[in-house]
């Protein structure tokens, strides 16, 4: 229907409001002219009423399609009338899709952790409607917006997010009917970007080798947009408290009662750490004694890195948020990329279950923590998405073997670089504020004719090389404007070189080269 009326202070079934483009309250009965007149603006097929027969006819009689919905079988003279509520037995049928947000099931993984005295739990997330453990947030903090008054019919919600939140907030609005607009780093999947814009998102990529106070930093951007649009709202998962609390309220409560209070110990990965802090504020005020184990990236701030790059996607930060309460967390186990990515693919090949990275990250911190403890012990793991998302990253074996996270049979890159003499340095390479002339000095040191251009000391993130220069290059420009030997290379430098992971063959290397 095009307009649905409701008279008085009653609200109507979910299934007969969603069903209306317009929802228009009044308490006037009948309706006065303003009311008709509203009406008559928008030239509605068909206008629903709820609450009053007499309104129904006033606007029959005023030239309005109506039909009159009402469990009243007395018979309106002239007007269309339908039942309000559904006559029939009751049918096991949610009212909409956000009413199936959480009551998520546990799986034991005793195959995974056959080596663990302990009982091990997954916490399936995945099976949330969007597919993630962000559905619970996201429906909290839009709920949050609206009781404020700063979400308002037809407005827009902005967030950046790695993408599993925009999932959640993009569900929520397409049944709220709210424009959604996400910025996200650009080491996320084309999976998840082809995703939210699915659900009718605008998608904006940042880089994300950027500090997060950059002008172009993927929060930067979100925060100049949501200034810039009217009717804007930035959930802001990372210092919204609706964000811990929506699983202090839901997700720490199931766990309690599916594991009958016996729950010892929680791992999850943290990201804004509202799951890890929500949750464990619930189980420690059940039991002060549960073990809150945070799984974190190496590079994260949460276990002491500098927040320099990492390929996990959804977990590990660069700075601190609000919603994390470090006070609630007992321990956090930094986890390589590499263990992350293999314990995922060890879960999908061995459990069943297709998880993404970043519950790779968990369960290897599972496992660490399970390793010391016994039988009446209960570690749950949060399995926070799944790994169809992933297919082109983790679970495709070129891209693993480009990172060196899977090695070939026969002569890899890393024999090679094994066998490199003593008394070269691991890297050859230079920093981009160096001068022309001292890299030039670099090249002919170590005899060789090009060096990456890199932002840290290795090891490196891929996303810490930032070009590449190539000694002729130099040379020609330096023969054309002499003072460039003064300037720093990050003026002279090109592209980044090909990139090959030390698992792979030899002869790769060479035709990339």
């Amino acid at each position: 229907m095009d307009v649905l009326v409701v008279v008085g202070d009653g609200e109507p079934p979910s299934r007969l409001r969603v069903r209306a483009n317009r929802v228009l309250h009044t308490r006037s009965d009948p309706p006065g002219p303003d009311v008709v007149a509203d009406l008559r603006v928008h030239i509605p097929r068909e206008v629903g009423v709820v609450g009053s027969a007499a309104t129904a006819l006033a606007l029959h009689r005023a030239g309005l399609p109506v039909t009159l919905y009402t469990d009243d079988t007395a018979p309106v003279p002239g007007i269309r009338r339908l039942p309000l509520s559904d006559p029939g037995p009751t049918m096991q049928a949610a009212d909409s899709l956000l009413d199936l947000v959480g009551n998520t099931p546990l799986v034991r993984l005793d195959r995974i952790g056959r080596e663990l005295s302990c009982h091990l739990l997954g916490k399936l997330e995945q099976l949330n409607p969007g597919g993630s453990v962000k559905d619970r947030p996201a429906l909290a903090m839009v709920a949050g917006a609206e009781a404020s008054g700063e979400l308002r019919e037809g407005g827009t919600i902005v967030e950046p997010t790695s993408g599993n939140t925009g999932v959640g907030l993009a569900i929520v609005a397409a049944r709220r009917r709210y424009r959604c607009i996400f910025v996200m780093p650009d080491k996320m999947s084309q999976e998840k970007i082809a995703l939210l814009r699915a659900y009718g998102a605008e998608v904006i990529v940042c880089p994300t080798a950027v500090a997060p106070e950059h002008p172009d930093s993927y929060y930067s951007v979100a925060r100049r947009l949501a200034q810039e649009i009217p009717g804007a709202v930035q959930p802001n998962q990372y210092g919204n408290p609706a964000n811990p609390a929506a699983h202090e309220a839901s997700t720490g409560p199931e766990l309690w009662q599916q594991t009958a209070g016996r729950i010892t110990h929680f791992v999850a990965g943290i990201g804004t750490g509202g799951t890890i802090s929500g949750v464990g504020r619930f189980l420690k005020s059940k039991r002060a004694g549960v073990q809150i184990v945070g799984a974190d990236p190496e590079g994260s701030v949460y276990s002491g890195g500098g927040g320099r790059p990492y390929l996990v996607e959804g977990i590990g930060e660069d700075f601190w948020p609000t919603t994390y309460d470090p006070g609630v967390v007992d321990r956090v186990v930094r986890v390589s990329d590499r263990d992350s990515f293999l314990t995922a693919r060890r879960v999908t090949r061995e459990e069943g279950i297709l998880v993404g990275g970043s519950a790779g990250t968990a369960v290897h911190a599972a496992l660490e923590v399970g390793r010391e403890l016994g039988p009446d012990d209960v570690v749950v793991v949060l399995i926070p998405d799944s790994g169809r998302g992933y297919l082109s990253k983790l679970y495709n074996d070129s891209w693993m073997a480009d990172y060196g996270f899977l090695r070939a049979a026969g002569p890899t890159v890393g024999h090679v670089l094994e066998a490199k003499p003593a008394d070269l340095p691991r890297l050859v390479h230079v920093h981009p504020d160096e001068e022309v002339r001292s890299v030039i000095s670099v090249l002919r040191e170590y005899q060789v004719s090009q060096v990456p251009v890199i932002k840290a000391e290795p090891p490196l993130a891929l996303a810490e090389v930032v070009g590449a220069v190539h000694e002729r290059d130099l040379m020609a420009l330096a023969f054309d404007r002499p003072d460039v030997l003064d300037h720093p290379v990050s003026e002279a430098m090109g592209p980044p070189l090909p990139t090959v992971g030390a698992g792979e063959p030899v002869q790769l290397a060479v035709e990339r080269l």
